[in-house]
């Protein structure tokens, strides 16, 4: 099961930008569809972003025009670029991998996104 490490959260004051990484310990290359998801505090686990293994990227409505996902095969590296931020964007960031051939889901353990003055 491939394994994710999420880095790159902090405090970010709003209108500001962010740039979250995910590692992956295996090649997800053709093999995975990644993608970035977040939890805020009492609230469910969304989407924010998710690139297929064909690498065709899809966004939630909330984030469409601020956020891009980009994905680096050589490093196995899946990176989320996210501007103008507001406080709403405030939440845990959690990097999925699905795996194109049976199903299997792997999360990483989170990263925190805090916007704030």
């Amino acid at each position: 099961q491939v394994q994710l490490v999420e880095s790159g959260g902090g405090l970010v004051q709003p209108g500001g930008s962010l740039s979250l990484s995910c590692a992956a310990s295996e090649s997800i290359s053709g093999y995975y569809v990644m993608g970035w998801y977040r939890q805020a505090p009492g609230k469910q686990r969304d989407m924010v972003a998710t690139i297929s293994s064909g690498n065709r990227p899809n966004y939630a409505s909330a984030v469409k025009g601020r956020a891009t996902i980009s994905k680096d095969n050589a490093k196995n590296t899946v990176y989320l670029q996210m501007n103008s931020l507001k406080p709403e964007d405030t939440a845990v960031y959690y990097c999925k991998a699905r795996r194109v051939r049976n199903g299997l889901e792997s999360w990483g353990q989170g990263t925190q996104v805090t916007v704030s003055p």
